[in-house]
């Protein structure tokens, strides 16, 4: 069949898609503005990443940068671990030939790396910035809320964090605010934790760091459309007005509930304490996919003792493949695309998208790629969130933390949110599917 046709399927599974949640949420008087500017902001979006010139060489422009910067932390790297820091193939100044890959050696120094970037241009005002444009931007095309709308805004450049930028604002927010709020973080991507993306596609994908940045940005709208679909707002939030006027001036200082309470007092002191956070980031990394992929192989270990399907044996990745299978459809996949599709997009729920992006680069590397680079293309989009049970229980903990009072809501709305953020992520592929 024609592409054109399986662009046709992403496109109609977009709408799709949006009627599941719709019909899998309260079905309450949605907000059309805010319905009409989502769709149209994400599609534009996606319209100027795939279709406009100076959007692509701008990508490229960005792309070239970050990628500039992991090959920049590299270089610690192999001062500290030598052949241990290098990629398979690649060779030391003297020589000396990489052992394979080691995730730990090769990928977390990059996120500890990003970190102190991060914290360095945090210092310098310049997210705080970008963060206020976004803000701005969001609640004038999309009507939101004045904390929806900064809170939408940080999420594409932080994770759980976000929810500190408007902590004053939590005990206050209505539930559909909150859903919104949980779906932002979870169908986005922290910019700590995009380095591990990036390695592990940039061999098979050169423009990889460009396209996760659009697929952040994106699933902002996407993550609006599916939450005020799942459960609209009814009620008159607490920050209507302006964002700047009521939200940025405190936002980012440091109170009482952060860690830090005082401002680092140079630039050294900035990046060894985004370094040090860096660190504990990527030693939660590490540890969380120790202890998943842990369990999963004791669970598969007990589902082997099942009959098997197809003459191969039950696993927990082949029963979240098959629960969204349908999903895989409205992507745009080609049929014999299907089955290891499905397979990547379910393993992520258990896996993390981490494993997830490491399994859909092995497959894409291999002689007879597993995928078109327009569908290949469609699930890096699809992938770009943390939508797996493990980041449910680290925002859900983080925000009962922040606000105790609200832990059985946020709890029901943390799961509701996995669902919606999940759904998100499948707005962002079918886009990338449909204009790619």
């Amino acid at each position: 069949m024609d592409e054109t046709v399986y662009r046709g399927v992403a496109f109609t599974g977009f709408f799709i898609i949006c009627l599941i949640a719709w019909v899998t949420g309260n079905k309450g008087q949605i907000n059309k503005k805010t319905i009409a500017g989502s769709i149209f902001l994400a599609w534009s979006i996606g319209g100027m990443t795939f279709w406009f010139p100076w959007t692509r060489k701008a990508l490229e422009w960005i792309n070239s940068v970050l990628m500039s910067v992991l090959q920049a932390s590299q270089k610690g790297s192999i001062f500290l671990f030598g052949p241990l820091a290098i990629g398979p193939g690649e060779l030391l100044s003297d020589g000396t030939q990489s052992i394979g890959f080691v995730l730990a050696l090769q990928v977390l120094p990059s996120v500890i790396f990003f970190s102190a970037i991060i914290s360095l241009l945090y210092y310098l005002n310049i997210i705080q910035a970008c963060v206020n444009g976004f803000a701005k931007f969001f609640h004038k095309s999309m009507a939101l809320s004045g904390a929806e709308s900064f809170s939408a805004a940080v999420s594409i450049f932080f994770g759980i964090e976000s929810s500190l930028t408007i902590r004053n604002y939590l005990d206050r927010m209505s539930q559909s605010e909150l859903l919104t709020l949980i779906t932002c973080m979870m169908a986005t991507v922290a910019s700590t934790v995009m380095a591990v993306y990036v390695v592990a596609l940039r061999d098979i994908f050169p423009q990889i760091a460009g396209h996760l940045i659009s697929a952040s940005i994106i699933s902002i709208p996407c993550a609006v459309l599916i939450s005020k679909l799942s459960l609209p707002q009814n009620e008159s939030p607490q920050t209507p007005g302006s964002v700047s006027n009521d939200i940025t001036e405190e936002a980012f200082a440091n109170k009482s509930k952060d860690i830090n309470t005082k401002k680092p007092t140079n630039v050294m002191v900035v990046l060894m304490e985004g370094g040090a956070l860096g660190v504990k980031l990527a030693i939660s990394i590490a540890t969380l996919l120790i202890i998943v992929l842990g369990l999963q192989e004791v669970i598969d270990l007990i589902l082997k003792l099942f009959p098997k399907i197809s003459e191969q044996p039950i696993s927990i990745n082949r029963v979240f493949g098959w629960l969204v299978w349908p999903f895989t459809l409205l992507l745009g996949l080609k049929p014999e695309e299907w089955e290891m599709g499905s397979q990547i997009l379910g393993s992520r729920f258990v896996e993390t998208e981490v494993s997830a992006y490491f399994k859909l680069a092995s497959v894409q590397s291999v002689q007879t790629q597993a995928f078109s680079l327009r569908s290949f293309t469609a699930l890096t989009y699809s992938l770009c969130g943390f939508v797996h049970f493990a980041s449910l229980g680290i925002f859900v903990g983080g925000l009962t933390a922040i606000v105790p009072s609200r832990a059985k809501e946020i709890s029901i709305l943390g799961i509701r949110g996995l669902w919606t953020a999940f759904l998100a992520t499948l707005l962002t592929g079918c886009i990338a599917g449909a204009l790619a």
